[in-house]
């Protein structure tokens, strides 16, 4: 561990100011000139981890490959490195007190008393240096703002490794709020001040300072910056506001921020090599065309609730030079009176995963109008669901078609809950009885793809790997009845377990995928089936131009 470097970024003022997507695009810069890192982020609250959590509450629940649900953040930084992260990634206080308090059970701690300085510290920084092994450097993001009660032991923590690994290998960033007062035209940074007064109460003096603002500063703000919160003035850095979130990097490379780390930590670096970056970001900002997507959800006013697959569509829509305007529609306006008024003017209909019964009908509504118009579809998780009982109503005649989430009285029950499967050699079981956290099928499973389908088409492999995130399975009973009636199932579990993927004939775009694909997207390679989604989109938007 002697030679591994830390940095830790933490918030200021306010929370939401983006920490994860700068600690991302610091990742980013250094992992291009040749560093060998990792990002971790730490979360305050006691939950366990997210997975059982109201999305308005904390915005999307990402999966790892492992089948960990973590922080939206790690989605960031899966993203922006293309790294492959697992649980050890994400912990939170829960996790730390449950281990401590499991630990007094057993007698670990031979009969003394179990505090916050020593033990929960030390299992912080236990934590730390497990996920820091083997890496040049660690860019360690501490969740919420200074000054949060639950946060005071990871701050602890952290102000306590600046010496057990060394003054030399430590970072400490800080992110604040410049406000920009729009009576006056002014910028302040007395909020910044205060933060840094509060963590310096703490114990910890920040190297670098990242300064969040919607105008640039001036030398004599950060000069002003600099005298009062006692850093350098080259580590006063302009995080300004931008159009998206992949020109971050590009910005903190013109304040040179990553030269700076690389000073401050005597790290060895590569030359910097981010023109195929730069390319992506100028698509993104200046698209030949667009193409309007009808986005179908129940969590529709918090955008944070979809975070990967909106993100998705930038990829794809970069990759094709388009930009891809989502249409947001709530699942529960949705009924037959008004559905032509809603999607007559997209190009293509989504139906993204979820949770419960709320909005269930609208999205069946929504199904069924891109199949009948023959309007490019795509059904992720729940969506998929759908689109299954959709199918089963209103082409095979199964009147009662419905999944056993939302109607365990059905006698058709096309949608039910796997009881039993195997991973990895594991033997898993489940019932209704079943605690919420963790009791889904999670992470990476296998899934091969039939030749001559549409999702072969986009894959152009016929075994891939896909992060699940659900309870409720296609019900194989009627699978023979479906697939007479012109349903497909193109992808499928190794065995033919689950059913993965599912199509429609004759139609241009009509694809279920009961994983989440959203989550293996990323800026340089956008997910194939989003991908062919959008492209067909688009080509319907054309061909109907040409017709008016």
């Amino acid at each position: 561990m002697k030679n591994t470097k830390f940095i830790f970024v933490m918030g200021g003022t306010v929370s939401s100011l983006g920490k994860g997507v700068a600690s991302s695009s610091i990742g980013y810069l250094l992992q291009s000139r040749g560093v060998n890192l990792t990002l971790l982020k730490i979360d305050p609250y006691i939950n366990v981890d997210p997975g059982t959590m109201n999305p308005y509450q904390h915005g999307e629940v990402y999966v790892l490959d492992d089948g960990a649900e973590t922080d939206l953040d790690l989605g960031h930084y899966e993203r922006y490195t293309n790294l492959t992260l697992t649980r050890k990634n994400n912990f939170t206080t829960g996790q730390v007190y449950q281990t401590v308090i499991m630990r007094e059970r057993r007698g670990d701690y031979l009969g003394k008393t179990v505090q916050v300085v020593p033990h929960i510290t030390d299992e912080i920084k236990r934590r730390i240096l497990d996920v820091a092994r083997g890496k040049d450097l660690i860019i360690v993001e501490i969740g919420g703002t200074i000054g949060d009660i639950e946060g005071q032991p990871f701050i602890e923590a952290i102000r306590q490794m600046r010496f057990d690994v060394g003054r030399e290998n430590t970072l400490y960033i800080v992110l604040t709020l410049i406000p920009y007062i729009r009576v006056s035209g002014e910028l302040k940074t007395k909020p910044t001040q205060h933060s840094v007064r509060e963590l310096q109460s703490l114990g910890i003096q920040p190297d670098i300072i990242l300064c969040r603002t919607e105008k640039p500063l001036t030398d004599e703000m950060k000069g002003k910056i600099s005298l009062f919160c006692n850093v350098e003035k080259e580590a006063v850095i302009t995080a300004i506001d931008v159009e998206n979130i992949y020109e971050i990097p590009l910005k903190f490379h013109q304040e040179r921020l990553e030269q700076l780390i690389i000073k401050k930590l005597n790290l060895k670096c590569d030359s910097l090599s981010i023109d195929e970056w730069e390319e992506m970001v100028y698509r993104i900002k200046h698209p030949e065309d667009k193409v309007d997507i009808a986005f179908v959800g129940k969590y529709t006013r918090l955008k944070e609730s979809y975070k990967s697959l909106t993100e998705a569509f930038v990829h794809a829509g970069a990759r094709l030079n388009l930009r891809v305007n989502l249409n947001w529609v709530d699942a529960e306006e949705i009924n037959p009176s008004k559905v032509d008024h809603i999607f007559s003017h997209v190009n293509g209909i989504i139906v993204p995963g979820g949770f419960g019964e709320r909005g269930i009908e609208g999205k069946i509504e929504a199904v069924r109008y891109a199949r009948e118009r023959k309007i490019p579809f795509l059904g992720i998780c729940l969506g998929m669901q759908c689109a299954v009982i959709e199918f089963a109503r209103n082409v095979a005649h199964l009147n009662d078609a419905n999944s056993e989430e939302f109607c365990p009285e059905s006698s058709c029950k096309v949608i039910h809950l796997a009881r039993r499967w195997t991973k990895n050699g594991e033997i898993i079981e489940r019932n209704e009885k079943s605690e919420k956290g963790g009791t889904m099928r999670l992470g990476a499973y296998p899934c091969q793809i039939k030749r001559g389908t549409k999702a072969y088409q986009a894959y152009n492999e016929e075994l891939i790997y896909e992060r699940h995130r659900h309870r409720y399975e296609f019900n194989n009973d009627y699978r023979k009845i479906l697939e007479d009636n012109g349903f497909i199932v193109s992808g499928e579990s190794p065995g033919g377990e689950f059913a993965e993927i599912v199509e429609i004939k004759d139609h241009p775009f009509f694809v279920g995928t009961q994983f989440h694909p959203e989550f293996k997207s990323r800026p340089l390679s956008p997910h194939p089936l989003i991908l062919e989604f959008v492209k067909s989109a688009y080509e319907k938007g054309r061909t109907e131009k040409k017709h008016l």
